[in-house]
């Protein structure tokens, strides 16, 4: 089954899901696509490598208004799953007939 429905869509497989927790040295992800998952481990876990080769690559890769863009919506989509997470709601408890919500840790959907 696949997890996005949307990415999916747009090409994104579960081979690659399965690889984003090493997707600097994995060869499923593009070198666009490998930068992009780094600014993105900038913004949400170490600021400190946001240095100049990763900007000197950022825009190897995109332009200003796509960095932006990109940014904005890491941080976006960031501070939503926190707040979701504040609120204790859990892998489909809203919208019942969709998955929206984290993923429980016990991997089953809570119900109440």
């Amino acid at each position: 089954m696949q997890r996005s429905v949307q990415a999916g869509r747009q090409g994104l497989s579960e081979a690659q899901y399965d690889e984003l927790l090493n997707f600097s040295t994995s060869e499923k992800f593009t070198e666009r696509e490998k930068v992009a998952l780094t600014y993105t481990s900038a913004i949400a876990w170490n600021s400190d490598i946001a240095d100049d080769a990763l900007w000197k690559r950022l825009h190897e890769h995109f332009t200003i208004p796509e960095l932006v863009e990109l940014g904005f919506f890491i941080a976006l989509t960031l501070g939503q799953q926190r707040w979701i997470k504040t609120l204790g709601i859990g892998h489909g408890q809203v919208l019942g007939d969709t998955t929206t919500g984290l993923a429980s840790t016990s991997g089953a959907a809570k119900t109440e």
